[in-house]
């Protein structure tokens, strides 16, 4: 049974995160070990499946923070677990609470503040690429905890790759020409390439960045996609948690 980790996050020992995958998901699970109350799938599995994903993460399911994502720049600070409404981005300077990104094509973006032990997760398909919203967080997580760019390191989790994620001109002329591909008379967009460049652009150094290289629409039987399958799609979680006592 697999959890997907950063290599870049797995060196500061304080830390617990992972990205879920369809691994543990049996032979009649039609939703693939969906974590979404949100898609259709029996909320009691889901609730199931979302208990056992966090005790393999290694923590409990009542430490989990989740928000409504609803592809907005909403960013929030949270203090407690559970429901904390609608909005793409959360950051915490609380210990054991688990940061719960719902993922299947967008990019999850997770962020620790390691001077300043402060931690984010953020949500941002192209809808909140376009807003600007790890630029925001980054800001957000300046303004409250006096977060330096500089000791900041990133993890972008797996998304949907520019080869699969078709758009119309009216989202192509969005952003820069640099992350739109022409092919066959189509466009696609590189939604994870424009937010590693914000990340850059908002100060992060090279080197404290990580950006999986797994495509989420061809991660058949590993990962979750809305576009390879539609409706009937699952969600995933990329978490991210600081462990220990608060002071």
């Amino acid at each position: 049974m697999r959890i997907i980790r950063s290599q870049i996050l797995n060196k500061f020992g304080n830390l617990l995160h992972g990205v879920s995958t369809m691994d543990f998901s049996d032979a009649n699970d039609l939703f693939g070990f969906n974590l979404s109350f949100s898609v259709g799938d029996d909320p009691q599995k889901v609730l199931e499946n979302r208990q056992k994903f966090f005790r393999l993460l290694g923590t409990d399911y009542s430490r989990a923070a989740f928000q409504e994502q609803i592809h907005s720049d909403i960013v929030k600070i949270v203090n407690a677990p559970g429901n904390q409404g609608k909005s793409d981005a959360m950051i915490t300077n609380k210990k054991n609470i688990a940061l719960a990104v719902s993922i299947a094509d967008c990019t999850p973006v997770l962020l620790y503040d390691y001077e300043n032990k402060v931690i984010a997760g953020v949500h941002s398909g192209w809808r909140g690429a376009f807003q600007k919203i790890p630029v925001k967080t980054i800001l957000k997580m300046k303004a409250k905890f006096n977060t330096k760019p500089e000791n900041v390191v990133a993890y972008l989790g797996p998304s949907i790759c520019v080869d699969h994620y078709e758009v119309g001109v009216e989202v192509a002329e969005k952003f820069p020409t640099e992350f739109v591909k022409s092919k066959n008379g189509k466009l696609f967009l590189d939604v994870a390439g424009f937010n590693y460049k914000m990340l850059l652009e908002s100060g992060i150094p090279e080197q404290n960045i990580e950006r999986s290289d797994l495509c989420t629409y061809e991660a058949k039987d590993v990962l979750h996609s809305y576009r390879r399958d539609g409706k009937k799609s699952g969600r995933g979680f990329a978490v991210i948690m600081m462990k220990g006592e608060n002071e």
